[in-house]
């Protein structure tokens, strides 16, 4: 079982990271095997609507964002971190996710999902909103904790300071564990849950 963490932030060992990491501590402990991926450095331009992956499989710019959808392929649960930005993820964070969950033709059902942000002081529950609307569009469980996952700080050091935000990490470490391994002998007892044919309509049909 593994588990990947993306980090939408900038800064490769910022507050977001210190967040991600004492995620990773507790899912490594559950012998949950875990990658952090930093994207927030990236150089990623956003989704043109093209639809040429549904023919070619992949997204039609071939940078980061299809290296990333093979692990996203194979792995068991992703968290998906990033900072506040005027009460909103971080750009290339959001044109990373977008192509990676529109590009990726992998069946997402089940594969379990977390959102991860740390700000400051505001802006937290709008940018955990917003990342949360990727799992529950693709038929993903969505991992809570004891509250919404969240750190603040302005430094690293700030973060380490943060008891109950450290806290929430942790318990959401253990839940996504708990959930993975659920899913894991659920799907092997049952199988995963059957599909209808998608129907596709709009407000005029």
């Amino acid at each position: 079982m593994k588990v990947i963490l993306i980090n939408g932030s900038p800064n490769a060992r910022g507050c977001t990271y210190t967040a991600l990491q004492e995620v990773e501590k507790v899912l490594n402990a559950e012998n949950i095997n875990t990658e952090i991926i930093q994207v927030g450095n990236k150089d990623i331009r956003g989704c043109i609507g093209c639809r040429q992956c549904k023919k070619i499989g992949k997204c039609i710019f071939d940078d980061y964002v299809n290296d990333v959808a093979a692990k996203f392929t194979e792995c068991d649960g992703i968290v998906i971190g990033s900072p506040v930005y005027f009460a909103s993820a971080n750009g290339t964070l959001v044109s990373f996710i977008d192509r990676l969950f529109y590009s990726s033709q992998c069946d997402k059902t089940m594969k379990v999902g977390a959102a991860v942000v740390s700000a400051r002081r505001g802006g937290c529950s709008a940018t955990f909103d917003e990342l949360n609307k990727y799992f529950t569009i693709s038929s993903m469980p969505v991992v809570s904790s004891q509250y919404w996952n969240s750190v603040h700080g302005y430094t690293p050091e700030d973060v380490r300071k943060d008891a109950e935000g450290l806290q929430t990490m942790r318990v959401l470490g253990k839940n996504m564990a708990f959930l993975i391994k659920s899913i894991q002998l659920g799907k092997e007892k049952y199988g995963l849950p059957e599909k209808e044919k998608s129907v596709h309509t709009h407000f005029i049909r």
